[in-house]
């Protein structure tokens, strides 16, 4: 698999602390992008420590005969456990909690795993696909028919997750093969981008031809001219050969 990538994360225009956290590995076989909450410190510790636990387990049994999808389903649970135990030591931080999107590269397949609502999208052929439901309690009114997706953006529990890190009753991870071409991009961002720019405003960025760096940093300048009301983190794969 070869792939060119670039991450940016930015606090935006209105927050005084960017509880977003994100890394990418060096040799390009995973990606990870986290969303904090739960306060100032709370959120910034919650998206760091999942974020570096996700990282130590995939590195840890990258080599090892453990099937695709157990290594990244245990390693968001380690996550979990580790902001459990956290919160236990530090009661101040008792309702942290973060979301979390990954994407990986192993044994020539392609997967993404998430929790919450920080999203994957894949450009293919001028056309923009979210790879990631969203865990919210408005993309479930949606399946259900219950409000539109004109309703759903504007709805005042759009930000409510039905379920994240950091909490006892997590009941699954969402860990499932990709399908990839080359010439494809890989968008894994935070809701602070998805809030302030539509899927055909991101889609119209990704279509300008730039290089990843450019691309990212004119998805987050987009997003802080519409408001920057949260933090806001990007990263960008583009596969280059499969």
């Amino acid at each position: 698999m070869k792939c060119c990538f670039t991450g940016l994360t930015d606090p935006g225009l209105i927050r005084t602390v960017n509880q977003d956290y994100y890394y990418i590995d060096p040799k390009g076989r995973f990606f990870i992008v986290a969303d904090g909450m739960g306060g100032h410190a709370g959120g910034q510790e919650a998206s760091q420590l999942a974020t570096e636990v996700i990282q130590a387990r995939l590195e840890q049994q990258w080599l090892d005969s453990v099937p695709s999808e157990a290594l990244l389903e245990q390693a968001l649970y380690d996550a979990n456990q580790a902001i459990l135990e956290d919160q236990k030591k530090h009661p101040e931080r008792a309702d942290m909690g973060t979301t979390a999107v990954v994407v990986m590269f192993r044994k020539g397949q392609p997967w993404l795993a998430h929790v919450g609502d920080s999203r994957l999208y894949r450009w293919r052929q001028l056309k923009l696909e979210q790879m990631t439901d969203d865990h919210t309690w408005v993309a479930r009114a949606m399946k259900a028919g219950d409000l539109t997706p004109e309703q759903a953006r504007m709805h005042p529990w759009r930000h409510v997750l039905s379920q994240c890190l950091g909490r006892k009753d997590l009941q699954s991870v969402d860990v499932e093969s990709m399908e990839i071409h080359s010439g494809d991009w890989l968008l894994l961002c935070t809701d602070g981008l998805t809030e302030e720019l539509s899927d055909t405003a991101i889609a119209s960025h990704l279509q300008s031809n730039g290089d990843g760096e450019d691309i990212a940093a004119n998805l987050i300048t987009a997003a802080k001219e519409k408001g920057g009301r949260d933090n806001i983190t990007v990263i960008l794969v583009k596969i280059d050969g499969i």
